[in-house]
């Protein structure tokens, strides 16, 4: 027992050690990290070039410029990001603004395929991921259009909010959202008054669950985005409809499933024919209490990335399955790729994800493993938008006044990503000694290698006996960050 105890304390000790090297070195990097005057001066021009492709779609000299104001303001360091705030910020009377957002007659859905054509262009890859993923927003009171009792994610439990499906597009360049759609729940459908009170346009008077939604996008935006995957959460891949129309529609599938889904196993050996009757099938299984029967030599190990803390490793699997469908059949036949996610210091596992896929079985563990990063990459996406972009801090009620917002803020969030780019591009590092941390906007964006998502992972066998290695590469970048841009801002305009 004693020299159990021993070996905690060490170990522990080696480990506030390490933070604490770790601690010293980013004080010293945060210090390095600061922009350049001359940097922030091209800012404010840029983004006004930036926004002309968006703005082409108004017809009067006066919305662009609310609209370059309204994208300012939601950049800003303002608290409270909402109309009036930002107008008052600018030294702007708050109704014009307030109807430019609120109820002004002005189409969203133009702006937003501008954002998907330059997300394409800009980070497009062949092999590129597409996720969908749901996110609430939760609300008091009753006249916010689409708010009721549902599950909201960021409380972890069923509460009044609005819920929106976002669609993200992830390579190994970068990761940014594109679209969004906002769900209406059925209560809402079935209350006519409720609907044109919010001005809700009466196309939309009918009930479309999330899936339809993010089918909607996929086929708006999906031409417009290099990609090669369809990637989601289990609220995305529960529903056996959805995965069997995006296999239809040839669209390749990596999307998570409950823990309690039913499969059989295809390359498991059937039970023994008694000669009588029909052959019997392979048996139902959850998913779950598939994986606990594996043995250790069924997983292979995978470098995901370098993390904040050092390597990123997890264990997958792979299988050929059918799943149960409602009507009690068996489906199509897809791979069930299970992922167990280790916690790098103990080397316990952490979390266990289920997926189902309609690729080849012979396509690599480590392909399965970078679009199941990718999947996350999207509530980066959107913790990006709301920290950064104002995505949660509005305060409009009905329809318009909710897509409006919501289309600049992704707009901003996308000048971020591609700021942020440019200050990449600037950097000397690859070609001299200069101080390659004076252009960086993003004090996060100038740790070292290990906080950046670029992986090179590697596979081996969790077996001692036997192991291999593959290299993989995901996306290279964190999430962008416009608190050192803002400050350097202030400073400028007090001086």
């Amino acid at each position: 027992m004693e020299a159990k105890g021993k070996n905690r304390r060490k170990e522990s000790l080696k480990k506030r050690r390490r933070e604490e090297l770790f601690n010293k070195r980013r004080e010293e990097l945060l210090k390095e990290c600061k922009v350049a005057p001359e940097v922030f001066e091209e800012v404010l021009p840029r983004l006004e070039a930036f926004m002309a492709p968006f703005v082409e779609v108004f017809r009067r000299s006066e919305p662009p410029q609310h609209a370059i104001t309204y994208v300012r303001g939601l950049l800003s360091n303002l608290k409270y990001k909402n109309v009036e705030s930002i107008a008052y910020r600018f030294g702007q009377e708050r109704m014009p603004l307030q109807r430019f957002i609120g109820w002004a007659d002005w189409d969203d859905a133009p702006l937003r395929m501008e954002l998907a054509r330059q997300v394409g262009e800009t980070l497009g890859e062949e092999d590129g991921v597409l996720v969908f993923d749901p996110s609430a927003f939760p609300k008091w009171g009753t006249e916010s259009v689409g708010v009721a009792r549902q599950w909201c994610g960021r409380l972890g439990k069923t509460d009044n909010c609005q819920v929106a499906i976002y669609l993200g597009y992830v390579s190994r360049q970068e990761h940014a959202l594109v679209d969004t759609r906002l769900y209406l729940p059925e209560e809402w459908i079935n209350d006519p008054g409720r609907l044109e009170k919010a001005g809700v346009p009466k196309d939309r008077w009918c009930h479309r669950t999330r899936h339809r939604l993010a089918l909607e996008m996929l086929n708006e935006k999906g031409p417009l985005l290099p990609h090669s995957w369809i990637a989601g959460d289990d609220e995305m891949g529960r529903p056996y409809w959805f995965r069997r129309r995006l296999a239809i529609l040839h669209e390749r599938y990596l999307l998570a499933v409950p823990c309690n889904t039913l499969i059989r196993d295809l390359d498991s050996e059937p039970p023994s024919y008694s000669g009588r009757g029909r052959p019997p099938k392979r048996p139902w299984q959850r998913v779950d209490r598939w994986t606990e029967a594996l043995e250790d030599d069924d997983w292979t190990e995978v470098d995901v990335r370098d993390g904040a803390k050092g390597p990123l490793l997890v264990l997958i699997t792979k299988r050929r399955v059918v799943a149960k469908t409602p009507q009690r059949q068996e489906g199509h036949e897809e791979v069930l790729v299970v992922i167990r996610w280790r916690d790098r210091e103990q080397e316990k596992v952490t979390k266990v994800e289920y997926y189902l896929s309609n690729a080849a079985p012979e396509v690599e563990l480590a392909e399965f493993a970078r679009v199941a990063k990718a999947e996350h990459r999207i509530e980066e996406c959107i913790r990006r938008s709301k920290s950064d972009a104002g995505l949660a801090k509005y305060q409009v009620r009905n329809w318009t006044g909710w897509y409006h917002h919501q289309t600049l803020s992704l707009i901003a969030t996308w000048f971020l990503v591609t700021e942020t780019r440019r200050g990449k591009k600037m950097d000397p590092g690859h070609h001299g000694p200069a101080d390659p941390r004076r252009h960086c906007v993003d004090p996060l964006q100038c740790m070292p290698s290990r906080h950046h998502a670029l992986a090179r992972p590697r596979t081996r066998k969790a077996s001692r006996t036997q192991r291999t290695r593959t290299l993989l590469l995901l996306e290279k970048t964190q999430p962008t960050s416009s608190s050192e841009l803002r400050e350097t801002a202030d400073v400028r305009q007090s001086n």
